[in-house]
């Protein structure tokens, strides 16, 4: 079983910054994409940012230029730097992971438990 382990998340003015990392444990045969998505209450969860295998990476068009993800392979481990926080930031950020692990062997999407992130005006 895959377990995904957020940190970073807080409380932060507008216009700081804040790291997410998420860790990725137990038995992993490979990890291919990582991203983070976010979710308010009532509205869809949106894409934030994704890093594939190869380090390719996409943003959502509102973090476009301020958010940078990146990842370290030996610790299976994706990071977010968020800069120039906005309060409409402020939200539920979750970790997403494609990896194949047992007992199925195939790719299969394995997602965190979300940490607050909240911006203050």
């Amino acid at each position: 079983q895959v377990q995904l382990v957020e940190s970073g998340g807080g409380l932060v003015q507008a216009g700081g910054s804040l790291r997410l990392s998420c860790a990725a444990s137990g038995i992993i045969f490979s990890i291919n994409a990582m991203g983070w998505n976010r979710q308010t209450p009532g509205k869809q969860r949106d894409l934030v940012a994704v890093i594939d295998s190869l380090g390719t990476t996409n943003y959502g068009d509102s973090v476009m230029g301020r958010f940078t993800i990146s990842r370290d392979n030996a610790k299976n481990t994706v990071y977010l730097q968020m800069n120039s926080l906005k309060p409409e930031d402020t939200a539920v950020y979750y970790c997403n992971v494609q990896a194949r692990a047992p007992p199925r062997g195939v790719f299969s999407d394995y997602w965190g438990q979300g940490t607050q992130v909240t911006v203050s005006s």
